[in-house]
């Protein structure tokens, strides 16, 4: 009787507690639910029907002034709010070169211009990627940026914008992340290149790369060629796996987006290093930090075959054109260079824009463009 009523006690018990725990699971699980599907209902959303059109935007090198902070960018990404884009890409440079005496932004390299990014990013309401810039980086090593060690920043934006795996906005994106650990730490640590990233949507893919102005980080105030080496390599690695991953999937055109522009010919010797065409050798006397990666990206283009978009910022000078070469000087028909608007303080707003890209899968070109200038940035003519 006695192990009888035991038994039945511990019975009654234990089915209080399963019954709680149900409870507790049934109250919990939407949230869990609801929680997973903010994260991934975009990537799921846009790849319905992976043959739909669809349109992104691009942006970067923006905000350089106080006023581009509180007004220019808040203006573009309300602008890119109301319009239906499955993701945006930054493409780098969260401030300007040097630091602004007496701003009331963020525009030294400390903690808080990463969390001023931050928040810009997570106002978007389609999912955001970026890729970082030399001046948000490289360059912080400069006295009027706060004298920072470059790696040491690049660690610290790794940990705010790369700690998952999932993109930035208000809709989030899961994204493919380069977690071999070729890129070397602040500690000369070998650590993943978290901020490579690659994702696909509607039959094409993506990917950011960690390329740099100021010489991909060979040149300027404290060049760092161990760094770069390591670096160069990892973004090589990415390339190419891209352009497997690309041929896996079928899909059916390729985007990269870095920050840096490497300089293609000889013809623009003002806003990007000068390089002979054939050989995509520098000729102006600078350390050159882009041709190995030139000569790798150039033969993985000409195998693919299909569109290729290589997006940069850097120059400032809002493009789009083809100036890549092959070996015998003549123009390689399937590749893009797309160059994103960036600051032009000396005009406020005057260029704080943005590229919209429609990608329809099922066309020839796969991609087609649209500059959009954001009404309430317009300075030179006023909007209507």
């Amino acid at each position: 009787m006695t192990t009888k009523l035991g038994y039945s006690l511990f019975q009654r018990v234990t089915t209080a507690r399963f019954l709680r725990k149900m409870c507790l699971l049934a109250l919990t699980v939407p949230f869990l639910v609801s929680s997973v599907m903010s994260l991934v209902i975009a990537s799921e959303k846009e790849n319905e029907d992976e043959n739909e059109s669809y349109a992104i935007g691009l942006w970067g090198d923006l905000p350089y002034s106080d006023l581009q902070a509180t007004t220019g960018v808040p203006n573009l990404i309300a602008d890119m709010n109301a319009q239906n884009l499955a993701f945006t890409v930054h493409d780098g440079d969260l401030k300007a070169g040097n630091s602004t005496p007496g701003s009331v932004t963020p525009t030294t390299c400390n903690n808080a211009l990463y969390t001023q990014a931050l928040g810009y990013f997570n106002a978007l309401k389609s999912p955001a990627a970026f890729t970082p810039g030399d001046n948000d980086w490289t360059d912080c090593d400069r006295s009027s940026n706060g004298g920072f060690n470059s790696r040491e920043r690049l660690d610290y934006e790794r940990q705010v914008f790369f700690s998952t795996k999932f993109s930035l906005g208000q809709r989030r994106l899961v994204q493919e992340v380069q977690t071999a650990p070729l890129c070397l730490s602040a500690n000369d640590t070998a650590v993943p290149c978290v901020e490579n990233r690659r994702w696909t949507v509607g039959k094409v893919t993506y990917a950011t790369l960690n390329i740099q102005g100021s010489c991909n980080n060979l040149c300027d105030t404290a060049p760092d060629p161990q760094e770069y080496a390591a670096r160069n390599a990892a973004d090589i690695a990415w390339m190419r796996e891209t352009f497997q991953a690309a041929k896996a999937r079928n899909s059916v055109a390729v985007m990269f987006i870095s920050q840096g522009n490497p300089g293609w010919d000889l013809t623009d010797g003002t806003r990007a290093p000068l390089r002979d065409p054939k050989t995509l050798a520098e000729t102006d006397s600078q350390p050159d930090g882009f041709q190995s990666f030139l000569l790798a990206l150039r033969d993985e283009v000409i195998a693919f075959r299909k569109p290729v978009v290589y997006v940069d910022g850097d120059s400032h000078y809002q493009r789009i054109d083809k100036p890549f070469l092959d070996a015998q000087g003549r123009r390689i028909e399937n590749f893009t260079r797309l160059e994103t608007f960036g600051d032009n303080a000396a005009n406020g707003t005057n260029d704080v824009n943005w590229v919209k890209v429609i990608v329809n899968p099922c066309s020839r070109e796969v991609f087609s463009y649209q500059q959009q200038i954001v009404p309430g940035n317009r300075v030179a003519v006023p909007s209507p």
